[in-house]
């Protein structure tokens, strides 16, 4: 009859659809439709996410901004460190310097006045040797020597005003005591600013000058 092959056709047509409709259920991922449904991969874990970007920014600049940062502070504590301590030693160096020099350059007998005032020449250095020189060779020794005149220095104290690896100025306080023939010794008490620089591994005498 031709209703039923009609109807037949009918049947077979709904439930190859409804086949096809089911097989294309199958084939979607639960997690095409459901958002939530997966894991969500770590920021860190992925070579271009935010966590990959940071990590590298720390690695590549922080790191060695910070190590370098150390390195910086360290030197220049330890170059505070050296310059305090070479300062320190040239205060020390020069106030001793100074003291013995001036007691050299200030002492003398007439007998050995010569041997004595040339020997603290050495002390000195630049203009003020040259000075110093001519000062002992036409009025010093030849007084010292007809006058039978003697003097002794002293120093009671001495300071630093200044002082840097190679220059320094010291304040020497001087007592002198003069005496001529047979006659009493006269003293006398006197300040001089020192002028010394550092010429190889000796502090010489560059200016002196009484205060």
């Amino acid at each position: 009859m031709v209703s039923t092959s009609v109807d037949d056709d009918i049947t077979h047509d709904v439930i190859h659809d409804a086949s096809a409709e089911s097989d294309t259920d199958d084939a979607r991922s639960p997690a095409a439709d459901d958002p939530t449904s997966g894991q969500i991969p770590s920021a860190g874990a992925r070579p271009g996410g935010t966590g990959g970007r940071w990590a590298r920014v720390i690695a590549y600049g922080l790191l060695p901004a910070v190590a370098f940062m150390l390195a910086g502070g360290a030197a220049y504590l330890k170059w505070q460190y050296d310059s305090a301590r070479a300062a320190s030693a040239a205060r020390s160096q020069s106030v001793s310097a100074a003291t013995e020099s001036t007691v050299a350059l200030l002492s003398y007998q007439p007998d050995t006045v010569d041997k004595q005032l040339n020997a603290a020449r050495n002390r000195l250095t630049g203009a003020f040797r040259d000075s110093y020189g001519a000062l002992i060779r036409d009025v010093v020794i030849p007084g010292a020597q007809q006058g039978h005149i003697s003097a002794a220095a002293t120093v009671p104290a001495a300071a630093s005003v200044s002082a840097t690896a190679n220059h320094a100025v010291v304040l020497v306080f001087v007592d002198q005591s003069l005496i001529v023939g047979a006659d009493a010794p006269t003293s006398t008490a006197s300040s001089v600013n020192v002028t010394l620089d550092k010429i190889g591994d000796q502090w010489l005498i560059s200016d002196f000058t009484p205060v």
